[in-house]
């Protein structure tokens, strides 16, 4: 036991590095992943009111109670194409900012995101666990000096979470669930140069290399069988609250604070018949809570202001994604998965000035996903997730009224593994 419980630390700690060292990209709902576990992503992240495994902290902490001991262990290879395109040519008056015509992809094509996580039963009716995960970031790398700064420009931004979990049941089919959430993000910008007069601290806006930044929050959950074959899953995140990047703090509003917004999700999973079951979640992200996400590009661009409490931000509005699953167990050996997403993008057309550097433009999303049983203890998992390519078009709100138009352009491809160990 001793052994055992020494081997599952090591792994745990490994895979916290190794998180660490991997590079997220940009997401999919806005920065925010679609799914997190390859069971859940096969499901385009429905299953609120389906426990499934040690990911399910990220979702619904009450699943917890229903897993049993298992460790999961899952990689995906994330792949999102995302550019944008100048049409017009810079009218050169005196004051407007314009952009060189024609069209940019970002480089850097595939990203490495691990997750695992751990899940041990105190009793019967009580569970406590670990999770570990990225929350996909945002990525560009656009091999231009696409504001008239330096070559390359654009911004990463990487977050990992910790989070342990404490679940208990509050009758057979009933449970709630609390996961304290221990977060770490690092920050990079890159050829904002041109900014530079707008920026209320010059030196801490653009081309300092990576920033880090720590913080907590929390998640709770309930699930449970409120009619017989359906049950309700209810879970909530609050704002996570982050220290500051200090080397950007002429960049985000506030000085620097770049916090992550709340969250809530609400579902059901509808048991047809002991082999098929169906899922239906809505969720909210609350980007609006956050002013460097939130605040619009005018009249927040100011000389002397980008950074400060009103500073400009990317105009990011809230979302709300409605999703759908089905999983089928035709087999002992054998279940199949498949989701689809859709959830309005959150930049308005008068915001795609600024987010050329964090196009999350992403609306739709179908998923298909399996588990075979290699044996009674052992599962392998897979799923594969399209996103739909998906753009939105504005005008420079910084060149000549009809000079300038900027198209915003993003689809993503993912392929996740995993392998689960039961016993």
């Amino acid at each position: 036991m001793k052994k055992s419980l020494s081997s599952v630390l090591c792994a745990l700690v490994f895979g916290i590095a190794a998180v660490l060292m991997s590079t997220a990209a940009s997401a999919t709902n806005g920065y925010f992943a679609d799914g997190f576990g390859v069971n859940d992503q096969g499901l385009a992240g429905a299953g609120v009111a389906l426990p499934q495994d040690t990911l399910d902290a990220a979702v619904n902490p009450a699943n917890m109670a229903f897993i049993g001991n298992r460790y999961d262990l899952g990689i995906a290879f994330f792949n999102p194409n995302r550019q944008y395109t100048v049409t017009g040519n810079p009218s050169g008056f005196p004051g407007t900012f314009g952009l060189a015509p024609g069209t940019v992809k970002s480089s850097t094509d595939w990203f490495i995101i691990p997750s695992l996580g751990a899940n041990w039963m105190l009793n019967s009716d009580s569970s406590a666990g670990v999770s570990i995960f990225g929350n996909g970031g945002m990525n560009t790398d656009y091999k231009t000096n696409t504001f008239g700064g330096s070559s390359p420009t654009g911004v990463d931004l990487s977050q990992l979470f910790v989070a342990p979990t404490y679940a208990r049941k509050l009758a057979p089919q009933h449970a709630v669930g609390i996961t304290p959430i221990l977060a770490y993000q690092k920050f990079e910008a890159k050829g904002l140069q041109a900014f530079g007069g707008f920026s209320s601290d010059p030196t801490n806006l653009t081309n300092n290399g990576y920033d880090t930044s720590y913080g907590y929050g929390a998640r709770i959950g309930y699930q449970g069988e409120i009619v017989p074959s359906l049950n309700l899953g209810v879970s909530y995140q609050s704002k996570i609250y982050m220290s500051k990047l200090h080397k950007y703090a002429g960049l985000f509003a506030e000085e620097g604070a770049f916090d992550i917004p709340s969250n809530w999700t609400i579902g059901l999973a509808y048991k047809t018949t002991p082999a098929l079951t169906l899922l239906f979640d809505v969720q909210q992200i609350n980007y609006s809570e956050i002013k460097s996400i939130n605040n619009p590009l005018l009249p927040n661009l100011a000389p002397g202001n980008l950074g400060t409490s009103n500073g400009a931000g990317f105009g990011w509005k809230d979302m709300t994604i409605y999703k759908l699953g089905a999983q089928w167990k035709s087999s002992e050996q054998w279940t199949w998965r498949a989701g689809y997403s859709h959830g309005k993008q959150p930049i308005p057309d008068s915001e795609v000035l600024f987010n050329i550097l964090a196009p999350g433009v992403i609306e739709d999303h179908v998923t298909v996903g399996c588990t075979t049983a290699v044996n009674k203890s052992q599962d392998l998992n897979f799923a594969l997730t399209r996103a739909f390519s998906h753009s939105v078009t504005g005008p420079n709100p910084l060149e000549a009224p009809g000079q300038q138009t900027i198209e915003l352009k993003m689809d993503q491809w993912q392929i996740a593994l995993g392998y689960s160990w039961k016993y």
